[in-house]
C-alpha cells in the first residue's frame, strides 16, 4: 500500500480485496482507493460520472472503489495501529439541520482478510462512527452522505473482524481516536496539503502519538543528521520489501513488518522528488536514491 494527496484527492494504491458503501460499491479486488473532494458548485446529481473523471484521470482500470465527500481532503486524520491504517475525513454542521455534511472512512489492513471479515470490518467502524459522534455531543450517528471503505492486503490471516476480534479492536479504537480529531480539523478550518499522522504506541503504556512536521522532534535525528523529515512515517508502510526491511515476531503476537535501518523515505534527494511526484513508486524512489549516492 501507498497513499498520497495529489490536488484535491487521497490516493491509496496496492493490491487490495475490499469492500465499499460507496456508489458503485460492493466487494471486489482493486488497484486503487480513493476520497475525493467534489467543488462547491457540485451539483449531486451524477456522482458515477464525477468518480469516473477522477479514475480516468489516474490512468488506472475503471475497476476501482471511490468516495465523493464535500470535506477537504487535506484535512484527513490518518491513524496507523498495527497492520491497520484508518483514514479519516469528517464534517458535520453544528447548528440546525445537523445532519449535513459527511465522514468518510477508509480501513486498510496489511494482512488479508476474508470477505467476511471486510463486511463485519465495515460495520465496527460504523459503530464506533456512531459512538464517537454520541461522544461529541451530537445528535445523529452519521449523515446521508457517509461511507466506509475495507480493505486488506497480503496472505488471508483474519477470518472475522468483529470488535471483539484484536483487528477489530484496532479498527474501532482508531475510528474513536480519529473522528472527533478530523471533525476538529475542519471545525478549524485548518487548510493544510498535509495529513494529520496519528501512531499508536505502546511505550511507556498505550497512547496515540501525533507527529506534526514543523514542530521539533525530540528523536530527530532518529536516523542520521541531515535527514529529511517530511515523511516521517513512511507511506509505503508496510510495503514487504526485504531488501528494506524484514518481519519480526511482535512481543503481542504475530508478526510486524520492521524497516528500522531503512533511511530511504528521509533521503533529501528522495523526500524532495516525492513531495514533487507523490505518485512516484517506491521502485522509482529506489532509482533516485540510486543517483543522488552515485553523485556522492
Amino acid at each position: 500500500m501507498r497513499y498520497y494527496l495529489e490536488g484535491s484527492t487521497l490516493f491509496i494504491r496496492g493490491s487490495f480485496r475490499a469492500a465499499s458503501t460507496g456508489f458503485s460499491g460492493g466487494i471486489r479486488s482493486v488497484p486503487l482507493l480513493f476520497c475525493h473532494t467534489v467543488s462547491p458548485g457540485w451539483d449531486h446529481e451524477e456522482p458515477g460520472k464525477e468518480l469516473e473523471r477522477v479514475t480516468a484521470a489516474t490512468g488506472s482500470s475503471p475497476d476501482v472503489f471511490g468516495l465523493l465527500t464535500t470535506i477537504p481532503a487535506g484535512q484527513a486524520c490518518v491513524l496507523q495501529y498495527d497492520c491497520i491504517t484508518v483514514f479519516i475525513t469528517a464534517g458535520i454542521r453544528r447548528e440546525p439541520p445537523a445532519s449535513s455534511g459527511s465522514i468518510t472512512i477508509i480501513v486498510c489492513s496489511s494482512e488479508g482478510m476474508e470477505d467476511a471479515a471486510l463486511l463485519e470490518t465495515i460495520m465496527v467502524a460504523t459503530e464506533a462512527k456512531a459512538e464517537a459522534l454520541a461522544g461529541q455531543g451530537l445528535p445523529l450517528t452519521g449523515t446521508s452522505a457517509d461511507a466506509v471503505i475495507a480493505a486488506s492486503e497480503g496472505e488471508t490471516r483474519h477470518r472475522s473482524a468483529g470488535r471483539a476480534t484484536d483487528i477489530g479492536k484496532r479498527v474501532r479504537d482508531a475510528v474513536l481516536h480519529g473522528v472527533p480529531l478530523a471533525l476538529g480539523r475542519h471545525d478549524a478550518g485548518t487548510q493544510s496539503n498535509r495529513f494529520a499522522f496519528f501512531v499508536y504506541s505502546r511505550f511507556e503504556g498505550g497512547h496515540w502519538v501525533e507527529w506534526t512536521p514543523g514542530q521539533e522532534c525530540p528523536y530527530y535525528p532518529c536516523h542520521f543528521k541531515g535527514q529529511a523529515c517530511d515523511f516521517c512515517y513512511c507511506p509505503f508502510y508496510p510495503c514487504k520489501d526485504e531488501s528494506l526491511g524484514q518481519w519480526v515476531e511482535s512481543a503481542h503476537g504475530g508478526r510486524i513488518w520492521n524497516c528500522a535501518s531503512c533511511t530511504m523515505i528521509h533521503e533529501p534527494a528522495v523526500a524532495t522528488y516525492f513531495k514533487k511526484f507523490p505518485g512516484a513508486s517506491r521502485q522509482e524512489l529506489q532509482q533516485v536514491l540510486k543517483r543522488s549516492r552515485r553523485k556522492d
